[in-house]
């Protein structure tokens, strides 16, 4: 890892003087996200420490297929997280405002724990433990956990094992290194669910996510001068389908999957109307440093944006002019 030694020593240090701890992920939380501030919070909380964590976004409610996971019940809306925490900790959120609502809260902390792996991270905590090197959230917790002596139990694993098979693809993507399965194996020996696991999160769709997919994949469109394949989808859509756009993660995975293209692109319509853009490369395109320069972010081949335009054709559009050059 390539977090310096006095980092980690600061961040032991302020977990282990602490008694009232807030922590917060980045909004709308994925696998990464949840399991990591899981992990974490249910650590501290058998440490006797008094936790609280959320995100800052409404509605406020975990996505459904992540509603086994253990420390569901340290979970507040945001309005009820402490506005001047003494100690508070972010989870996979590369700057302030990936926090939604709770910005102002870490603005405000006595110390703040930044615990992330996007390379896009702007190092806004008092503490910063980040590496881009590493393939989830879950990886740096699992490592924070180990020096602060915390004993893992098999519900502290399962939210730690969410994460890591989540940001690797279920250990498909190039970021799963050697050091990833060893991280696996340890968390595997706790009891980790590993094969409820994967049928939860992968082999489960409602019905309604299943009649927008067709929509979508009805809609797509390859654009070869780009190597790209994109599609969308409207609220209308969604609506008409009967699907919840909690449940459309696993839709752009279903895109990126055409045998004609390095990238993929899917545009969605959220409920405020805004249109937002989820990418993912193959390999031979980094589409981190695309979604970065359109005021979004993520990872080299993964990462998103929100659009300021209102077509999704001329949105896809603005992409295949970027990627020409």
């Amino acid at each position: 890892m390539s977090i310096p030694e006095t980092e980690w020593g600061a961040a032991v240090a302020a977990f282990e003087q602490a008694d009232r701890v807030a922590l917060a992920c980045h909004v709308g939380p994925d696998g990464d996200a949840l399991g990591s501030m899981l992990a974490l919070g249910l650590a501290l909380r058998a440490r006797g420490v008094q936790v609280t964590a959320s995100w800052g976004s409404k509605p406020f409610s975990p996505p459904r297929q992540y509603d086994f996971l253990a420390g569901l019940d340290l979970l507040v809306p945001p309005e009820q997280v402490d506005e001047a925490p003494p100690l508070m900790a972010t989870f996979d959120a590369g700057s302030l405002d990936r926090i939604g609502s709770l910005e102002p809260n870490a603005r405000a902390a006595g110390a703040l724990v930044v615990v992330d792996h996007h390379a896009s991270n702007d190092h806004f905590g008092t503490v910063n433990l980040i590496d881009p090197e590493s393939a989830a959230s879950a990886v740096l917790v699992h490592e924070l956990l180990g020096r602060l002596g915390a004993k893992l139990d098999r519900d502290i694993a399962t939210c730690l094992y969410v994460g890591l098979v989540t940001d690797t693809g279920q250990f498909k993507y190039r970021n799963t290194t050697p050091s990833v399965h060893q991280v696996a194996a340890d968390l595997l020996s706790h009891g980790v669910p590993q094969d409820d696991i994967g049928r939860i999160i992968y082999d489960t769709h409602p019905v309604g996510y299943l009649r927008l997919a067709s929509v979508v994949l009805d809609r797509l469109t390859h654009r070869p001068e780009a190597k790209m394949v994109w599609s969308w989808f409207s609220q209308q859509d969604l609506v008409k389908a009967g699907c919840e756009m909690e449940d459309t993660d696993a839709m752009i995975d279903l895109i990126r999957t055409a045998d004609v293209a390095d990238v993929a692109a899917l545009v969605k319509q959220h409920d405020d109307g805004a249109w937002k853009v989820s990418m993912r490369s193959k390999g031979s395109t980094d589409v981190g440093a695309f979604c970065s320069a359109q005021g979004g972010g993520g990872h080299a081949l993964a990462a998103g944006y929100t659009s300021d335009q209102q077509d999704p054709a001329v949105i896809a559009e603005q992409i295949v002019t970027a990627l020409r050059r």
